[in-house]
Parts: structure tokens; C-alpha cells; sequence
């Protein structure tokens, strides 16, 4: 199985820039056209928050708009920019989100993972809260299939990363989910945004990564005391490959670059 993460796309009304500057939807345009030629084909692309800048139902439409080019199925949680009921209503078509719940959470069967998608955001607020009735639901949901093997994926990551402006938003509640999924050995990898950077991590034996926006990088400073600010470094894609029940995560860089070169010349020599 093949999953592509997407992650933070940040799109605004109207087309406008992020931040005046990023034009996050020709970004996530480049990240589908990316997911869409990739070989072996993508089986299913997480998405995981902050499609949007500020979630209204005019900026999910635009999200959805470029979606519609993407042809392995996606299934999306809300980040701390999104909102609930304006995701829920864009992505309802997939049937991905528990109707029974009003957190924004559910679980994608019929590929070798299991994805369970949890809803990390707290309105009106920048940091992050699984809170307890949900992780409840995620305990029942993981006692169905013990022997499933399973990646979960949420918006803010559960541990701080060293850049001190994003780890004052993190997820607050971040230790008792890792410690709910550290019980559930099927759960092989925990997929994270929010940080606009590639990070992985490994905390109470649980796998943790981070994905990385198609759009801006957050500035890797790790000084306390530096100013937030970003970069517009070269997008890059995180994609997971499960194969033989190893699950292997690989970061792409987008963008066309030269190549691929031979290693090897016509007789099987190694070239000089």
C-alpha cells in the first residue's frame, strides 16, 4: 500500500496569498498533479489539518476544487485554521467522519492500513486537545480490530519539536494519547501536521512523524527566543509505504529535478 500525506495547505478566499506572499493554492495544485504521478500509484492520501486559513465554507469549496483532481481518495481532519462543521460538509461525500460524534474523527477501512483520522482542534484557539470522551472513542475503535494494522493521523503533534513559537501549540493532551496507543500494538505510526516541517520522533515506543506543507516551511530555528517566521523552501511530499507488514515512511521532494542518471553503463559497470 501506497499513502500520501497531505498537510497545513493553508488555502484563502478569494485566491488571495497567505501571508501575502504564498500562493497555497497553486502549492496544493502541484502537491495533487505530484500525488497523481506518482509510480506505483497512491492508494489513499491522508489530509491531516489546516486545509484552509480560516475555514469558511467559501475557502473549503476552493479546497475541494483542487481535490477533485485527485484521484486516490482522501480523507481529511481539521486542523486549529479549519472548522468543523465546514470540513465535515466538504468532505461529506466520503463518509469518513463519525456521524455519531461531534468531533470531526473516523476510520477508513478496505486497504492493508487501517487510517483512523482524529479531531485535534479547539475552537478559537491555536493549540491542540484530543479531549477525553474522544479518547475514548479512539480506545473503542482500536479494541474492534486488535489485529488491523493501523496508522492514526491528527493535526498537532503530541510532543515538542525544539521550535518554541509552534510548541506552545501543540497538543496539550499529547501524553495520553501517546500512552492509549503505546496499549494497542497495531498502531504502527502516529502522522502529524501543524509544524509546516519533516520531523520524526520516536516517544513511549509509539512512531510519531511530522509532514511537511506544500507551501511554506516554518523557519527551523531552534533559538527560544526566535521570532516566528517562514520560508518558501522546496516543497516536499511524505509518502508511506506498507509492504509485508513494514511500514517505511519516505519524504519527496516535489519539484522536477534532473535526473534519474544511471548508476550503471551498458555492460554492468559501475560508471567512472
Amino acid at each position: 500500500m501506497i499513502l500520501a500525506q497531505l498537510t497545513d495547505s493553508h488555502l484563502k478566499a478569494g485566491g488571495r496569498p497567505a501571508y501575502g506572499r504564498v500562493d497555497t493554492a497553486a502549492c496544493l495544485r502541484r502537491a495533487v498533479a505530484a500525488i497523481n504521478a506518482f509510480a506505483p500509484a497512491v492508494d489513499a492520501v491522508i489530509f491531516s489539518g489546516d486545509l484552509t486559513d480560516a475555514g469558511s465554507a467559501e475557502e473549503f469549496a476552493a479546497v475541494a476544487g483542487v481535490l477533485a483532481d485527485l484521484r486516490p481518495p482522501v480523507f481529511a481532519v481539521p486542523g486549529n485554521h479549519d472548522r468543523r462543521d465546514t470540513l465535515r460538509a466538504a468532505f461529506a461525500a466520503t463518509g469518513f467522519h463519525d456521524p455519531a460524534v461531534e468531533f470531526c474523527a473516523g476510520v477508513a477501512e478496505g486497504f492493508l492500513l487501517r487510517l483512523i483520522g482524529l479531531d485535534s482542534s479547539v475552537p478559537g484557539a491555536p493549540h491542540g486537545e484530543i479531549g477525553a470522551v474522544q479518547l475514548d472513542w479512539l480506545a473503542a475503535r482500536l479494541a474492534e480490530r486488535p489485529e488491523a494494522p493501523t496508522l492514526v493521523f491528527v493535526h498537532h503533534p503530541p510532543l515538542n519539536v525544539g521550535i518554541r513559537h509552534m510548541d506552545v501549540q501543540n497538543l496539550r493532551d499529547g501524553r495520553r494519547l501517546l500512552e492509549l496507543l503505546a496499549r494497542h500494538p497495531q498502531v504502527l505510526h502516529l502522522a502529524c501536521g501543524h509544524v509546516h516541517r519533516a520531523i520524526s520522533a520516536t516517544v513511549g515506543g509509539v512512531a510519531v512523524s511530522v509532514a511537511p506543507s506544500p507551501a511554506h516551511a516554518v523557519d527551523l530555528d531552534l533559538d527560544p527566543a526566535a521570532p516566528p517566521g517562514f520560508r518558501l523552501e522546496p516543497p516536499m511530499l511524505r509518502l508511506f509505504r506498507f509492504v509485508d507488514g513494514v511500514l517505511v515512511s519516505h519524504l519527496g521532494v516535489m519539484d522536477a529535478a534532473p535526473g534519474p542518471f544511471p548508476f550503471f553503463d551498458a555492460r554492468g559497470g559501475l560508471i567512472d
